[in-house]
């Protein structure tokens, strides 16, 4: 899978996704990441991209031009192919594990990281398939949420995971969160391994987990419990 990043940093991606799961996966050729310099294709000889707004308004804005020329020299794209171009601003759809799951169908991404004010609307408008947000909150510019996208998708690849079934028993999966895990030693400071995990029967093991499952989805996410209730009345 190949994700392209617009972006006005690249040395942030490049040297964030070298790392842990991700830079295994882009070095065992599993995944690509492309980060693309909006500033290279800027026409001023200054290698400006952003001007003032019209109509005033406070900060900057960055242009049209670079983005779409930037964008433009994407290799799918300069084949004919229009890859699905995901936009990170606070307004978008709220990034979730059904959407990484849709978005890991996909053969390539591309993700435009904004900064200062935004990006001129014309620019948007002509290669924006999706508009999202990791949250209701705002940051500096797009690449920290691109980066978060990129991880979460990049896990739900193909032996991105060295444990295939690793992503399929994680949070989320069926609106549940993730059942409480524990390693060795079997007692630390006077705190046990629950004894059912010990007891090597596998159907107790998986009820047990299904149960704590239930219970920490409804103590810290009950709207999602409330969607796990509804499902399974529904099937």
């Amino acid at each position: 899978m190949k994700f392209n990043v617009l972006t006005l940093f690249p040395e942030m991606i490049n040297n964030a996704m070298s790392e842990s799961i991700i830079g295994r996966a882009i070095t065992n050729e599993l995944i690509s990441v492309n980060a693309i310099n909006i500033r290279d294709f800027s026409k001023n000889k200054h290698m400006k991209v952003d001007d003032y707004p019209y109509g005033g308004g406070a900060g900057m804005l960055m242009q049209v031009q670079p983005v779409v020329d930037a964008y433009n020299s994407i290799e799918s794209v300069k084949n004919g192919k229009k890859p699905r171009v995901i936009y990170l601003t606070p307004w978008g759809n709220t990034f979730n594990q059904d959407m990484a799951k849709e978005f890991a169908k996909e053969d390539e991404l591309v993700f435009l990281c904004g900064h200062y004010e935004g990006i001129d609307e014309r620019a948007l408008d002509m290669i924006v398939t999706d508009f999202v947000s990791i949250g209701d909150y705002v940051l500096t510019g797009g690449e920290l949420p691109a980066m978060v996208m990129i991880d979460a998708i990049s896990r739900l690849v193909g032996g991105v995971l060295n444990n295939e079934t690793s992503a399929e028993f994680e949070s989320f999966n069926n609106n549940l969160l993730e059942h409480p895990q524990y390693s060795r030693p079997e007692e630390y400071d006077g705190l046990k391994v629950p004894q059912v995990l010990l007891s090597g029967h596998h159907g107790n093991i998986e009820k047990w987990r299904l149960e704590q499952s239930v219970e920490r989805t409804k103590k810290y996410r009950p709207d999602l419990y409330e969607k796990y209730l509804k499902n399974t009345c529904n099937k």
